[in-house]
């Protein structure tokens, strides 16, 4: 078995290079890919910084990206104190060989295991010591020279720069919930329905406040629409933040049903108007300019 460990949160180019080593290992060896991850992420539940911690994605989608490139099977290990008290020695032996069948094992130049928090280059003694064949990946960075960091995505949704989160992903960042009901101002006062998302991960990464051009996926279809993201200030005070989606040529009741919204662009911050006339003409700006992109 030629494996790869890690979270591999978001899925990112940097851990693209270890994926398509890992699979091409395989078949140059007739073996199988496995790639061992964990649920839910360590600093969750070792309590590093967990409040604040955001997920690029879930579970479900993390396993589809992997399967999709290639990888034939996917092992998840919840994720527990006690199993983050194991040494490196520990988990390449008990878990990655004993388990799972490892003989050759794909590094990334950054990956990290075991409590004692070795290095790539102390992980790869460490295994070869225990008889396993290692194979070290590169660094990768971006087109802009950034090297790329499931950090480092998340601080650039942070900011609602979606494409360049999209270019260290290597594909455009999606969230996947169901539509809820709202309040319907949308569609009664403005004349822009919104489909309302709940999110199916609560962890997910939301991207910063704001209005985006998106393509949203519900009904087995594809669309392109315009998504806002915020408190609403225009509406309503208070806190409470929504993700809403106008459909371009769009009009089924769709309330209970799966969407998912995919951002290809910011087109502006939130902002609150003195009337809903004023944020009605701003909409038709924005749905102009979002088509302008079709």
């Amino acid at each position: 078995m030629v494996v790869a460990t890690g979270f591999f949160d978001g899925v990112h180019v940097g851990h693209r290079l270890v994926i398509a080593q890992l699979v091409q290992a395989a078949k140059n060896r007739g073996d199988e890919s496995m790639v061992v991850t964990f649920w839910p992420h360590p600093r969750t539940v070792l309590q590093q910084e967990a409040r604040t911690l955001r997920l690029l994605t879930s579970m479900y989608e993390k396993e589809r990206l992997l399967k999709d490139l290639g990888v034939d099977r996917v092992e998840v290990i919840r994720f527990t104190k006690e199993f983050g008290a194991l040494t490196t020695y520990d988990y390449l032996k008990d878990y990655l060989m004993d388990r799972y069948g490892a003989g050759t094992i794909i590094l990334g130049y950054d990956n990290r295991m075991g409590s004692d928090a070795k290095d790539a280059e102390s992980v790869r003694e460490i295994a070869e010591s225990l008889g396993l064949e290692v194979i070290m990946t590169d660094k990768v960075t971006s087109s802009a020279g950034m090297d790329v960091s499931s950090t480092k995505i998340r601080a650039e949704l942070g900011r609602g720069n979606v494409t360049g989160a999209a270019e260290m992903l290597g594909y455009d960042y999606s969230l996947y919930g169901v539509v809820v009901s709202g309040e319907r101002i949308g569609r009664r006062v403005l004349g822009f329905p919104t489909a309302n998302m709940e999110l199916y991960e609560p962890l997910k990464l939301i991207p910063a406040n704001g209005v985006y051009f998106v393509k949203v996926r519900t009904l087995g279809n594809s669309y392109y629409g315009m998504c806002n993201i915020g408190n609403r200030p225009t509406v309503r005070t208070g806190n409470a933040r929504t993700i809403e989606t106008n459909i371009f040529d769009f009009d089924e009741d769709i309330y209970g049903l799966d969407i998912e919204i995919t951002f290809l662009r910011k087109i502006r911050d939130e902002i609150r108007f003195s009337s809903f006339t004023q944020l009605k003409a701003q909409l038709e700006r924005d749905r102009f300019y979002c088509k302008s992109m079709i």
